[in-house]
């Protein structure tokens, strides 16, 4: 695909960069993004994505906007309560970037849909907020061979990895074999979370996936992100593969 000059001039800053360059703002353009989730993570991913030119992002939430989302859920205004969030979002990448197709599902993923809404994806993005939906995208990434970038976070403490084990990494599985018990991993209804902290980690998740696309730098495949807002300290962990795993046990590299 070649890039207008209305996209040469709007992507100008991408384009500078040796690493990104005319081919990785193609390859962006010619992307296809999976995002679970358009509350606190999915803002500030959808917002950086649709900036960078992801050609077609693909939006799945169940949920309204509420007005207690608005301290952290950047892509949502107060105009927008009551609304669904997947129609608030499209809206607002649309105003930002009409040049991405912006495609929505108001639905809770799970497993009996993830493996129709992860097949075609170059890469999927999970910002959602509980585990059962990500195990359920983890295993649909998992044997459609598709990698799965995923965050989390609660209070002031952000993690972020990417799950691949078509390419040799773990699936998020490898890594959380089982859910925690009851009450060992609250909400952030429950425990809390600083407003900025999902823009910090959404836009940790844009910048990983900009990378993975446009095939730039080094990325988080067997490796975490650990970010402690509340000391400014970050720290990167390996993580590896488990061969007994019974999600991507049969996913060799």
């Amino acid at each position: 695909m070649s890039l207008s000059p209305e996209e040469l001039d709007r992507y100008a800053r991408h384009i500078v960069l040796h690493e990104v360059g005319g081919t990785g703002q193609r390859r962006l353009g010619a992307a296809r993004l999976l995002v679970v989730g358009a509350g606190g993570l999915g803002s500030a991913a959808l917002l950086y994505l649709a900036a960078a030119g992801v050609g077609t992002l693909t939006i799945v939430d169940d949920d309204t906007v509420a007005l207690s989302n608005l301290q952290r859920q950047v892509l949502h205004g107060t105009a927008d309560i009551g609304r669904p969030k997947v129609e608030s979002a499209r809206d607002a990448l649309r105003r930002l970037n009409p040049h991405v197709a912006v495609e929505t599902h108001r639905l809770r993923l799970d497993a009996a849909n993830a493996p129709a809404l992860v097949r075609g994806c170059d890469l999927v993005l999970d910002g959602c907020d509980n585990f059962a939906t990500r195990y359920a995208v983890n295993a649909a990434c998992a044997a459609a061979g598709v990698p799965l970038l995923a965050a989390a976070m609660s209070q002031w403490e952000g993690q972020i990895s990417l799950y691949d084990p078509a390419r040799g990494g773990p699936c998020y599985a490898c890594v959380f074999p089982e859910a925690p018990a009851a009450g060992l991993a609250p909400s952030c209804a429950e425990a809390g979370v600083i407003g900025a902290l999902p823009g910090v980690m959404g836009s940790m998740m844009a910048l990983e996936a900009v990378k993975q696309i446009a095939r730039a730098g080094e990325g988080l495949r067997g490796a975490m992100l650990i970010y402690d807002g509340l000391h400014a300290e970050t720290r990167r962990i390996a993580l590896a593969r488990r061969p007994d795993c019974p999600v991507c046990k049969a996913q060799d590299p």
